[in-house]
């Protein structure tokens, strides 16, 4: 299969609409990162997704729509509270969970009541869902377990020859995933922690609770993210709290070539030692944006990467430590 990567015009769209509707999988991109698109309420286009991206049976999937999507079509029940946060947050980085319908695919939601939802503020994404006008579940369009993308040229590095069309929509500004908030109870609670934090939720409708998951208990989780190590770059990887530790660290790796991964504040420590620093900027939204770009970079210039924590925890902090964490807490080279 050819894999084409086509700007977003009325050709493209068309073009797209009808590999949609054929069963295919369509790469989009978001204000987040770029998804593997395909139509919800086709088992085999869903089955497609997980097949492609070699994602386990049990993570699930998020339903994309547009802003004039009737959610009564798809969603149970809508709690007052779940409209007051799309009223101050979507379009815009914030998935909900509601009640389902369970019109979509059995597949999407891993066999479970519940359906996440999500309002992309990306115009090119609107463009698409609106030339669909059905749901498209997306997860990020990458290999399961590798670096989320946030360009089209990542999408095509992971899956040249196994999807027809990547939609081009530049580069993703925010660069995590949504925050994912679960809406079937009282009040909201975060599954997945994103650009939209704990604190905005609560200044809205006034209390937001955050979720860990009880394993041993087998308990299914309602959003993807949460159960696998995720955002591998396929390099070696160490991930330390601080500085001296990262420093430690360079002094004692033996490789050839080794980079560090850290906010701005310390990248000069690390200039002086002579490895390769990959500087994660400064505010949360710079750190937020270039994490996925530099661990994929990291592919290509270093054989062991260290990277260090930022200090700020907290905020959109919360999500981007996630990320970090889960991306690069293993010491053992992916094939």
């Amino acid at each position: 299969m050819e894999t084409k990567i086509k700007a977003i015009t009325p050709d493209s769209l068309v073009e797209a609409k009808n590999l949609i509707f054929d069963g295919e999988v369509v790469a989009m991109p978001t204000e987040t990162v770029y998804g593997l698109g395909g139509n919800a309420f086709d088992d085999g286009a869903v089955q497609r997704i997980f097949a492609v991206k070699g994602r386990p049976a049990d993570n699930p999937l998020i339903a994309h729509v547009h802003t004039g999507y009737d959610l009564s079509q798809i969603i149970d029940y809508d709690p007052p509270y779940a409209k007051k946060l799309r009223e101050a947050f979507l379009p815009g980085p914030l998935t909900l969970v509601y009640p389902s319908t369970g019109k979509v695919s059995a597949y999407v939601s891993c066999g479970l009541n519940t359906l996440a939802v999500r309002v992309p503020s990306h115009a090119g994404a609107q463009s698409f869902l609106k030339a669909v006008d059905i749901p498209i579940v997306a997860p990020s369009a990458n290999l399961s377990k590798h670096v989320s993308p946030t360009s089209a040229e990542h999408v095509y590095d992971d899956f040249n020859g196994q999807i027809p069309l990547i939609l081009d929509g530049g580069v993703c500004e925010g660069g995590i995933e949504s925050t994912v908030c679960d809406v079937t109870g009282e009040y909201p609670v975060i599954l997945r922690p994103g650009l939209i934090t704990a604190k905005m939720i609560a200044s809205v409708v006034g209390k937001c609770g955050e979720y860990t998951p009880n394993l041993t208990a087998g308990e299914k989780v309602k959003s993807p993210g949460v159960l696998y190590k995720h955002y591998s770059p396929r390099c070696q990887t160490l991930l330390f709290e601080n500085a001296a530790d990262g420093l430690a660290a360079c002094k004692g790796v033996n490789a050839t070539r080794v980079a560090v991964l850290c906010e701005n504040a310390i990248a000069e420590t690390f200039v002086k030692t002579g490895v390769t620093v990959l500087n994660l900027g400064e505010t949360e939204q710079e750190m937020a944006a270039r994490l996925y770009e530099l661990l994929r970079e990291a592919e290509k210039v270093c054989d062991v990467l260290i990277a260090i924590e930022p200090q700020k925890k907290d905020g959109v902090m919360v999500g981007v430590l996630n990320r970090l964490r889960k991306a690069c807490t293993s010491v053992d080279i992916r094939h």
